[in-house]
């Protein structure tokens, strides 16, 4: 093994690059591959005989942030422009029930209102300007969840080193606040771009609806390439109704990677 780290500390290797090369293990002809992925060098050999594998965590330079961020998110903001049908919080009294319902303060969160399909309209930011959004159907209209825009980047909201992974925008903003930032992957599955954005925390909390717990256990195994601190909640019921007993186990795990 200090065969194998030894010569991965020889290598530069740019991020979002990959090297393949002999296996400095077994030997094998171009088996071994080496990848940087936003800070974290990923090695794996693909011999059956051998299946030697690991990770380092590496400085990433400022250029090399920057440039993980570009493509999908700054595209978004040079073109992405919300239906003129989404107009500033005027969804009136079903959408004030709404938000009472949850306890979501419309102003506070930057909420908007599709008047045209009668949807609560979660603005996704990025680097101040609305490079996306996603709406929550008032009614019975489907899908219950719309996006309007294709940035691939999560809804968040809070200010904080610890994010709380979770499916929906309604449970990221119900517990991004203090030191938390709830991050709503849209679904149960990363994308690339969820990957990046969690980066940037010092902490992930997975916290999926119950009922996806081996969904929440490969989610925490994907992020442990990109974030040093992973943890998984498994939780009694969504976050976004507040089971005292999962928020107090939520508040402990979180002040422990903070």
């Amino acid at each position: 093994m200090y065969n194998i780290y030894n010569t991965i500390s020889e290598l530069d290797i740019p991020n979002g690059h990959t090297k393949r090369m002999n296996c400095p293990n077994c030997g094998g002809y171009k088996t071994f591959t080496v990848t940087n992925n936003m800070g974290s060098l990923l090695w794996n050999c693909y011999k059956a005989s051998c299946g030697v594998k690991g990770s380092n965590r590496v400085r990433l330079s400022v250029d090399d942030i920057r440039a993980g961020f570009t493509g999908a998110e700054e595209y978004a903001a040079d073109t992405f422009e919300l239906p003129s049908y989404v107009v500033s919080r005027s969804g009136g009294v079903y959408m004030d029930r709404w938000c009472a319902r949850w306890g979501l303060d419309a102003e506070e969160l930057g909420l908007m209102y599709d008047v045209k399909e009668d949807r609560v309209v979660f603005p996704v930011v990025h680097d101040g300007d609305i490079v996306d959004a996603t709406g929550r159907a008032l009614g019975k209209r489907l899908p219950k969840w719309k996006r309007y825009g294709n940035s691939g980047l999560p809804y968040a909201h809070g200010h904080g080193n610890v994010a709380v992974v979770v499916e929906d925008c309604v449970s990221a903003a119900v517990v991004g606040c203090g030191f938390l930032v709830g991050v709503a992957v849209l679904g149960t599955s990363l994308a690339e771009t969820h990957k990046r954005y969690l980066s940037q925390f010092s902490t992930a909390i997975v916290a999926l609806d119950p009922d996806a717990l081996p969904k929440t256990l490969a989610m925490a195994k994907e992020l442990r390439g990109y974030v040093d601190n992973v943890q998984v909640l498994r939780l009694n019921d969504d976050l976004k109704y507040c089971n005292e007993a999962d928020m107090t186990n939520l508040t402990s795990i979180a002040k422990k990677g903070e």
